[in-house]
C-alpha cells in the first residue's frame, strides 16, 4: 500500500482543535461501519434545480494501516466553481493545507451564514477499515481496494443525480490510469462531462473542495477510533484526545509501528481500526502472534476425527488407561446389549 514521505507527517496528522463534522457517526465509526452521509441541498441549487452544477471527488486515507478511507463529493454551481472556492477561499489539495486551515474550511462549509454553505452541497462515503479488509481477505473473488473505490464513488454521484441536481460536468481524481477510469465512469453517466486526472485535487477547485471534506472527515473518524484506547477518565475530561498516540496511521510513520507493537494481542490482533489486509498488520501478527497460530485441519485428511469418534463406544483395551475426556462429555457409552 501507498507510504507516506516522512516530511509530509505533519500534514496526515491532524491538530488537536480540529472540526468534528456533522457527519461523524460516533456510534458506526468505533463500531467497524461503513456509511454514507450527505448534506442539505443548498438553497440557490434546491430553488432552482435546472441550474447547472459541476461536481468533484477525491479521498482520504486510501494508505494508512489505521482507520477508514474516506471519500468525498462537492458539488456547487458551475458560475461560482472558481470564483468562490479558488478565489475567494483558496481551496487547494488538502495536502498542502494546515490541518487548522483544512478544519477551518470545512466548518465553513457546514456552518448557515457562510457562503459555502449557501452555495455548496457535499457528501462522503466512510469506508471502515474492518469492511476494506473483509473484501480484499475473501477467500475468493477478492474485492480489491480500487474496486470498492470506484463503486463509492459512483454511489456517491448517483445519489446526487437522485437528488435532482443537475450536474453538467465531473472532476475525480484518478485511481490508476485516469483513460480506463473515465471509460468507465462515462459509461455509467454518459451524459455528463467527466474529467479524470492525475493530481485533479491541485488542478480544479471542486476537487480540491472534496479532498478537504474527505481528508478533515478521516482525521475526525481517526479520532473516534482512537477514543477506543483512551481511559475513562482522560475521555470524560477531554472528548477529543489527540491521537498522537499512533500518529497518521500510516505504515512509515514510526508512532503508527509502535503503536500497534505495543496494542497486539496475540489472538485477535487490534480492533476494527486496522486494516488486517495490509501487509504491515499480517507482518506483526505472524512475528509476534505466533504463539497463538491456529492450525486449521486440511479436508480429507485421513486422520481427522469425525463427530461420531466422541460416541463410539470403546474397546477393552481402550480400558485400560483413562478414557478421552470428551468420550465421556455426555456420559459414559452404554453397549448396544443393554437395548
Amino acid at each position: 500500500m501507498e507510504d507516506i514521505e516522512s516530511q509530509d507527517l505533519a500534514q496526515e496528522t491532524r491538530s488537536i482543535d480540529v472540526f468534528i463534522p456533522p457527519s461523524i457517526h460516533q456510534e458506526a465509526i468505533p463500531a467497524g461501519g461503513s456509511y454514507t452521509h450527505h448534506s442539505p441541498i443548498p438553497e440557490t441549487i434546491s430553488l432552482n434545480l435546472s441550474t447547472e452544477c459541476v461536481l468533484g471527488v477525491d479521498e482520504a486515507g486510501r494508505g494508512p494501516v489505521l482507520g477508514p478511507m474516506v471519500y468525498g463529493l462537492l458539488y456547487l454551481p458551475l458560475t461560482k466553481h472558481r470564483s468562490l472556492l479558488a478565489e475567494t477561499h483558496h481551496f487547494d489539495d488538502s495536502k498542502v493545507l494546515t490541518p487548522v486551515v483544512r478544519s477551518s474550511l470545512m466548518q465553513a462549509l457546514c456552518t448557515a451564514d457562510t457562503d459555502l454553505y449557501q452555495n455548496c452541497g457535499w457528501a462522503t462515503r466512510v469506508m471502515s477499515a474492518r469492511d476494506i479488509s473483509a473484501g480484499m481477505l475473501k477467500p475468493a473473488g477478492t474485492y480489491n481496494l480500487n474496486a470498492q473505490a470506484m463503486d463509492a464513488t459512483i454511489d456517491l454521484i448517483k445519489d446526487v443525480f437522485a437528488k435532482g441536481v443537475n450536474v453538467r460536468e465531473i472532476y475525480i481524481d484518478t485511481i490508476g490510469s485516469p483513460a480506463v477510469y473515465q471509460k468507465k465512469l462515462e459509461r455509467v453517466f454518459p451524459t455528463t462531462m467527466i474529467r479524470v486526472a492525475k493530481k485533479a485535487d491541485s488542478l480544479y477547485p471542486c476537487v480540491s473542495a472534496a479532498s478537504v471534506c474527505a481528508k478533515v472527515i478521516r482525521d475526525a473518524a481517526l479520532e473516534v477510533c482512537y477514543q477506543t484506547y483512551v481511559s475513562d477518565t482522560v475521555a470524560s475530561e477531554e472528548p477529543w484526545v489527540s491521537a498522537e498516540g499512533w500518529g497518521s496511521g500510516y505504515p512509515s510513520d514510526a508512532r503508527c509501528t509502535t503503536w500497534l507493537k505495543g496494542h497486539m494481542n496475540p489472538v485477535f490482533g487490534w480492533g476494527s481500526e486496522c486494516r488486517f489486509s495490509w501487509g504491515t498488520a499480517k507482518d506483526l501478527l505472524e512475528a509476534k502472534g505466533s504463539s497463538a497460530k491456529v492450525e486449521w485441519p486440511v479436508d480429507g485428511d485421513e486422520h481427522d476425527m469425525l463427530v461420531t469418534d466422541f460416541f463410539s463406544i470403546p474397546t477393552d483395551h481402550e480400558y485400560d488407561h483413562e478414557p478421552n475426556e470428551l468420550t465421556t462429555w455426555f456420559g459414559k457409552p452404554v453397549p448396544e446389549g443393554i437395548f
